[in-house]
């Protein structure tokens, strides 16, 4: 069959051809129709994700949109490796497949559910949002962080405050739901009053897709605030800008933070599926937008290297 292939960690995946998989007892085989790039994909890939498996070589993707031998349209995630989603076909645990609504089409499936999962199942398994309650997401301009805007709303959020540092992509966010938007400067002590400013009127969950050191003066300026700051559930999703933080221990000791992480091995698997059930289902009734490019899987070699957080890449595959 053909796939999208990578011999060795780190490489641009090849569209060639690969042996084609046999179902085991509890698998279904699965004809993929459309596989997104996120980012972790891209990390499982270049091998430096935790969940990584470390086998080559293999096919590229973690998840997809697809087709069931008895013809039901399905999501599924996670195939066994050394399968992977951009394939032709794949084979994947029959509970990892999750029914799609006819109101929702293969690629916009398959761009929504990885990143919408990403907030969903932060907000509802790890801060447990209760409505009224106010969001602040670090890192909304990317596909994921504009989700999380809309997806925050829908669960209940009173107010949503938005950080970026694409000033013009920020005023963007007014429209899907942001109510306070703040633009992430170089001058760390400004961004820090900043954040302070918005945590003194009260922040009670923040989705942080970035980490680094806006992670960092987040964190810090939580903690000023003493006993005067609400509990704040701090939820780490992604690391974009950067895979380590220096934290002082007198910010946690001295404040109310709930310092967590939301992702596979931090919430259950189950819940996870039910996380991404419950937002695909959701998806067209509440109107959630994402930016996509539809690619025929045989130029992987390159729209690999130009996708960006802006828009999902979604390659469509006609499988034999």
């Amino acid at each position: 069959m053909q796939a999208a292939v990578i011999s060795r960690a780190g490489e641009t995946p090849v569209f060639g051809e690969f042996n084609a998989p046999q179902p085991c007892e509890g698998e279904s085989l699965v004809t993929v129709t459309a596989a997104a790039i996120s980012h972790l994909v891209k990390g499982r890939a270049a091998g430096t994700h935790y969940s990584a498996s470390g086998q080559f070589p293999l096919v590229v993707g973690i998840d997809g949109v697809g087709r069931l031998e008895d013809g039901r349209r399905v999501y599924f995630v996670l195939p066994r490796a050394p399968f992977g989603s951009m394939a032709e076909r794949t084979v994947v645990r029959t509970a990892q497949c999750i029914a799609l609504p006819d109101d929702l089409d293969d690629v916009t499936a398959a761009a929504l559910a990885n990143p919408g999962m990403s907030s969903w199942a932060a907000l509802k398994e790890r801060a447990k949002l209760k409505p009224g309650e106010t969001v602040l997401i670090n890192g909304a301009t990317g596909t994921s962080g504009r989700l999380a805007v809309q997806i925050a709303k829908h669960l209940g959020a009173g107010k949503v405050i938005a950080t970026g540092r694409d000033a013009e992509a920020l005023q963007s966010l007014a429209a899907l739901g942001a109510d306070v938007t703040i633009t992430l400067l170089d001058d760390q002590r400004d961004m820090e009053a900043a954040f302070q400013q918005q945590f003194a009127d009260g922040v009670d969950v923040v989705l942080d897709y970035l980490w680094g050191r806006s992670a960092e003066r987040l964190l810090i300026a939580a903690a000023k605030l003493g006993q005067d700051a609400v509990p704040i559930r701090f939820v780490q999703i992604g690391s974009l800008s950067g895979a380590d933080i220096t934290l002082p221990g007198a910010v946690l000791r001295s404040s109310a933070i709930e310092l967590m992480g939301s992702g596979i091995g931090s919430i259950a698997l189950d819940r996870l599926f039910d996380a991404v059930r419950e937002m695909l289902h959701a998806a067209t009734p509440i109107g959630l937008k994402i930016a996509s490019t539809a690619v025929p899987l045989s130029d992987v070699e390159r729209a690999w290297p130009a996708d960006d957080s802006r828009r999902r890449t979604v390659f469509t595959i006609a499988g034999r």
